[in-house]
C-alpha cells in the first residue's frame, strides 16, 4: 500500500485488524444435518492457491480480500485532498448496510478496506424478475442479510463449540431480508428462522462447477454449504418470489466488535436470566433483569441464547436478534456523529473483516452509494418481522417450522408490492367503478394465444399438480384453443392475467370474461411477452374463478410479530427455569 495520508493524520499508522470472535452456535442443539462435508467459503474469490496452502485452512474474516485486479483501484497519483476527503466516506454507507441505516465519517484508507472486502455471485439460481416501478420511475432495494455459523479458524475454534463442526460446512443460521422502499421513505425486515423446512433449488458452485442437484424439504440453513450465499439468495426467491438485489454475509463477530467500538449495545430482560440447564445446554448469558449494554463475548451470548428466552425455542432466538439489531441502530445513530479516529478506525475494521457481498456491491464505493440511500430512512420507519410459521408436521421434521399458509404469503406480497409493513401506506382511494371494457376488440378465441402458469404454491401449501394443463384446458373447451400450459411455477396469491402491450388488452379481457376472473385482475406487465394467465393460489380447483375469492387486505399479519425500529422498551421474557 502506497504512503498516502489523510489530512491531518500526518503518515499513516498501519490499521489495526478487528478482532477475530467467531459466530458460535454450540448450544443451538441440532445443527440441521450438515455434518462436516465442504468447508468454510466465506471469502472464497479472496483465496488464491498460494493461500490456501500457506494458511492449512479455509480463508477467515482475516483474509486480505483481494480481487485479481481490482486490488488497490485508486493507484497512481495521489488524490486531492477534495477527492480523498469524499472517498474516504465510506463508514456511512459499511454501517448504513449492517445495522439498517445509520450513517457516520471515518478517516480510513479506501485501498486498505476495498482489499478487505470478500465478494462472491449473487444468484447460482434461476434469473430473478425485474422490479417494476411505481408512478414515479422509483424501483425498491431489497437485500438478504445472511449470518455464516462458520467456525473455520483458531480463535473461532477458542470460543467453544463441538469439536466436530470445526472445519465443516458453514450454515446460513441467520437470514433477514432488508427491504428498502421505492420512494426511500421506509424498511422492512422479514426474518426467516433457520429451521425454516423448504425446497433448495438446484445451484452451481461459481468456483468448482459442481452442481447441486433440487433437494426435497430440507432446512434452509443448509443452503450456504450448497455453493455459497448465492444459492440461499436462489432459495428466498424460489420461496418468496422477492427479487433480491444484493446480499450481504457477515460474520456476526464483526457485530459484536462494532458494539465494542461503540461501548455496548443496551438490551432488556424482564427477570434475571442465566442461559444454562443441568444438561449443559444454554449459551451463558447471565444478566439482571432490567436494561443493560452487552458487548464483547457476552453481546454474542446474547444473540445466540435460545434456552433462557420466551419459550426456549429458535423464534425466541429471532426476537431477541430483533431488539438486539434495532438497539444498535439507535446506539450507532447517536455515536457515529463523533470524529475519534482510533474509535471509527476499529468500527470499521470490524464491519470490513467480517463481510461478504455480492459483485453488484463489491467496492467500498459502491457500498458508500448504497449506504447513502439507507441513512435516511427514520427509525421509526424500519419495521422487523420473523416469517410467520408452524410447526412441521413431516417426518423427520419435528420441531422445524414451515411457512403458515396464508399470513407468510401476505406478508411476502407485501414487501412484493412495496407495501410498509408499518401500516404507513398512503391512502389509495378505492375506485367507484369496475374498469372499463378495453376499446381494442378481442380477436376471435381460436385466434388469441395465452400460456397458463401454476401459480397455487403461493398460499404455502404444495402447488396443485397439473392445475395450468386443466385451465389451459378448461379454455380450449371455450373456443381458446391456442391456450397452452407452462410447465414453470409462478407463485401467485391471487390469480392474474397479464398483457404485454395495449394491442392485446381486448383479448386479455375477453380470456377473463370466459373464466369468470374479475377485471381488475387483468393488467399490462413489462414481465411477460404475449399473455399469461396465472393461475393463483385462490383458484386451486373448479372449472370457474370462484366468486368467494379472498380480496388482498394491506396489513402486516399479527403473527409477524412486527417490531419498531423506534420501540426502546422492547424486553425479553425470561423462561421458566433459567432465573436465578
Amino acid at each position: 500500500m502506497g504512503q498516502k495520508s489523510v489530512q491531518g493524520e500526518g503518515t499513516r499508522e498501519r490499521v489495526p485488524h478487528a478482532r477475530d470472535l467467531g459466530w458460535d452456535d454450540s448450544l443451538y442443539g441440532e445443527r440441521g444435518g450438515a455434518g462436516k462435508g465442504r468447508r468454510a467459503r466465506i471469502g472464497r474469490q479472496a483465496r488464491s492457491d498460494e493461500q490456501d496452502a500457506e494458511a492449512g485452512d479455509t480463508a477467515t474474516a482475516e483474509d486480505s480480500g483481494d480481487d485479481p485486479g481490482s486490488g488497490h483501484r485508486l493507484g497512481g497519483p495521489r488524490r486531492g485532498k477534495r477527492g480523498k476527503r469524499r472517498v474516504l466516506r465510506w463508514v456511512a454507507s459499511v454501517l448504513s448496510l449492517l445495522i439498517l441505516g445509520t450513517a457516520g465519517a471515518g478517516y480510513l484508507y479506501y485501498e486498505h478496506l476495498n482489499s478487505k472486502l470478500k465478494k462472491d455471485d449473487l444468484t447460482l439460481g434461476d434469473k430473478m424478475r425485474e422490479h417494476q416501478a411505481n408512478a414515479a420511475g422509483q424501483t425498491p432495494l431489497n437485500i438478504l442479510l445472511i449470518g455464516s455459523d462458520a467456525r473455520d479458524s483458531k480463535k473461532n475454534q477458542e470460543l467453544g463449540g463441538a469439536k466436530d463442526t470445526f472445519g465443516g460446512t458453514p450454515l446460513a443460521d441467520v437470514q433477514m431480508l432488508l427491504h428498502l422502499s421505492a420512494d426511500r421513505s421506509n424498511i422492512s425486515v422479514i426474518s426467516m428462522p433457520r429451521d425454516t423446512v423448504v425446497k433448495i433449488p438446484e445451484c452451481k458452485d461459481p468456483d468448482t462447477g459442481k452442481t447441486f442437484a433440487a433437494t426435497g424439504w430440507t432446512l434452509t440453513n443448509e443452503s450456504l454449504g450448497r455453493g455459497g450465499p448465492g444459492c440461499t439468495v436462489a432459495t428466498w426467491y424460489e420461496l418468496t418470489g422477492i427479487t433480491i438485489d444484493h446480499f450481504m454475509m457477515i460474520d456476526f463477530a464483526g457485530v459484536v466488535s462494532m458494539a465494542d467500538a461503540i461501548g455496548g449495545v443496551p438490551v432488556c430482560v424482564e427477570k434475571n436470566v442465566y442461559s444454562r440447564n443441568r444438561q449443559g445446554q444454554g449459551s451463558g448469558l447471565k444478566l439482571e433483569a432490567g436494561t443493560h449494554p452487552v458487548k464483547g463475548e457476552q453481546a454474542l451470548q446474547w444473540l445466540r441464547t435460545r434456552y433462557g428466552f420466551d419459550d426456549g425455542t429458535d423464534l425466541a432466538r429471532t426476537r431477541a436478534q430483533h431488539m438486539y439489531m434495532n438497539s444498535m441502530v439507535r446506539e450507532l445513530r447517536r455515536n457515529t456523529k463523533l470524529t475519534d479516529p482510533a474509535k471509527l478506525r476499529n468500527l470499521a475494521e470490524a464491519a470490513i473483516g467480517a463481510l461478504t457481498v455480492d459483485k453488484g456491491i463489491g467496492s467500498v464505493k459502491e457500498l458508500y452509494d448504497l449506504g447513502e440511500e439507507l441513512k435516511s430512512v427514520p427509525t421509526g420507519r424500519i419495521t422487523m418481522t420473523t416469517m410467520p410459521n408452524f410447526y412441521s408436521q413431516r417426518p423427520g421434521f419435528s420441531g422445524k417450522v414451515e411457512p403458515q399458509p396464508g399470513d407468510a404469503e401476505q406478508l411476502f406480497r407485501l414487501v412484493r408490492e412495496d407495501i410498509p409493513l408499518d401500516g404507513k401506506a398512503p391512502t389509495k382511494k378505492k375506485p367507484t367503478t369496475a374498469p372499463a371494457a378495453s376499446k381494442d376488440a378481442a380477436a376471435a378465441p381460436g385466434e388469441i394465444a395465452v400460456m397458463v402458469q401454476n401459480g397455487t404454491s403461493a398460499d404455502g401449501r404444495f402447488a396443485e399438480k397439473g392445475r395450468a394443463t386443466a385451465v389451459a384446458g378448461i379454455l380450449a373447451d371455450k373456443g381458446f384453443t391456442r391456450a397452452q400450459a407452462d410447465a414453470s411455477t409462478n407463485p401467485q396469491a391471487n390469480t392474474v392475467i397479464r398483457y404485454s402491450n395495449a394491442e392485446l388488452e381486448g383479448d386479455a379481457q375477453a380470456i377473463a370474461k370466459s373464466l369468470g376472473i374479475p377485471l381488475t385482475s387483468v393488467k399490462k406487465s413489462t414481465d411477460v411477452t404475449g399473455i399469461t394467465l396465472i393461475v393463483g393460489a385462490d383458484w386451486r380447483q373448479g372449472d370457474t374463478y370462484p366468486k368467494t375469492a379472498p380480496k388482498d387486505d394491506n396489513k402486516t399479519p399479527t403473527s409477524a410479530k412486527p417490531l419498531n425500529g423506534e420501540n426502546d422498551k422492547a424486553c425479553m421474557p425470561v423462561q421458566d427455569g433459567f432465573t436465578w
